[in-house]
């Protein structure tokens, strides 16, 4: 099986199996952010407490590459500190603009590396992460 396989099917079983999707009932960061170029919009919830993401769970609609995207971010980011999630949205930038990273708690996220061949993806591959950059500023300004 060659590499590209591999990374399609992993993207296809967080897309079918999404991991965190849903929504908390009680008081959680939500950040709702949308791509207006092609319709994909996400809805992030983050709750945080003593600066360390507890749990984290998303909501919305998308191409396969957004959403694969928003359950490997909120499968990745549990039980990380505020700093460390941060910085792994900061690899994942540079992951998109084509640079060697490697994810070594989650290495799912590296299946999503191939997406940096079509510009027009990476705002999908990158709206969860954004939306997570986002709650942590929040988070942070309430602190």
């Amino acid at each position: 099986m060659q590499l590209d396989d591999l990374y399609r099917r992993v993207i296809m079983d967080h897309y079918k199996n999404p991991r965190n999707r849903g929504k908390f009932d009680d008081d959680a960061v939500t950040i709702e952010l949308n791509n207006p170029t092609c319709g994909d919009r996400i809805s992030l919830q983050l709750k945080v407490e003593d600066g360390i993401v507890k749990a984290a769970k998303f909501s919305g609609e998308g191409c396969s590459i957004s959403m694969s995207s928003a359950s490997m971010m909120t499968d990745a980011v549990k039980g990380k500190t505020l700093e460390a999630a941060l910085e792994m949205a900061s690899k994942f930038s540079s992951l998109m603009q084509g640079e060697d990273v490697e994810f070594e708690d989650y290495e799912d996220i590296e299946a999503l590396s191939g997406v940096n061949k079509f510009p027009a993806r990476i705002k999908c591959a990158t709206l969860a992460w954004n939306a997570l950059r986002k709650g942590i500023e929040g988070t942070e300004e309430k602190h």
